[in-house]
């Protein structure tokens, strides 16, 4: 089985990497999408739509490039941020589940092809998302970050409650996308024969 990179595969990585960007900034670009004073994002929809479209190797290539590209000194993270201070955010841990949520949403699309299969990956995917990067959270604030006043763990999942209905609305949402995408156009294209001989 050939494991090197192809030019499709840096192509479509790299095309992730830029909604990435765009995904954690779109408030700059759509201000009425902050709600109650919390911008909503479009990371984790993309992260999913990466591990379904791409699959879990390329996916999971994508959203690691995405990491690096920002900790390097690009902005693509929210908030425009960027650098090798990251790491020491609260917040750095989502940006590594998105790693891990398209790398598990790709390996289960992988196994079946049904609209369910496709849905409940994607929501296996978000609940990876909030695993990952709120256990971050929370260890950051104990160890190496200004806790706010009273924080405990079950604040931190607190928290999570006001991103969350949003969240699954856009992870069924690429669910249904990716699978629609895999219908009506992905399996009619080369780029369905690449994908499995990668």
């Amino acid at each position: 089985m050939n494991r090197k990179l192809r030019t499709i595969d840096l192509t479509l990585a790299g095309m992730f990497v830029a909604l990435m960007a765009i995904g954690a900034n779109i408030t700059t670009f759509v201000p009425f999408m902050v709600v109650g004073g919390v911008p909503i994002t479009l990371q984790t929809f993309f992260a999913i739509l990466a591990g379904a479209i791409l699959g879990s190797r390329i996916g999971a290539i994508s959203m690691t490039v995405y990491a690096l590209v920002g900790l390097v000194g690009v902005p693509v993270f929210a908030r425009f941020g960027a650098g090798l201070s990251s790491i020491v955010s609260p917040t750095f841990g989502f940006v590594v589940s998105f790693i891990f949520t398209a790398y598990i949403t790709g390996k289960i699309v992988e196994k079946h092809s049904g609209i369910k299969v496709y849905i409940f990956a994607a929501l296996v995917g978000m609940v990876v998302n909030y695993v990952v990067g709120t256990n971050w959270m929370y260890a950051a604030y104990k160890f190496w970050a200004h806790a706010p006043e009273g924080f405990t763990y079950k604040l931190a999942w607190a928290w999570m409650v006001v991103p969350l209905p949003k969240d699954i609305i856009l992870a069924v949402c690429a669910g249904v996308m990716a699978h629609r995408l895999e219908k009506s156009v992905l399996s009619k294209s080369t780029f369905r024969n690449l994908k499995r001989a990668a």
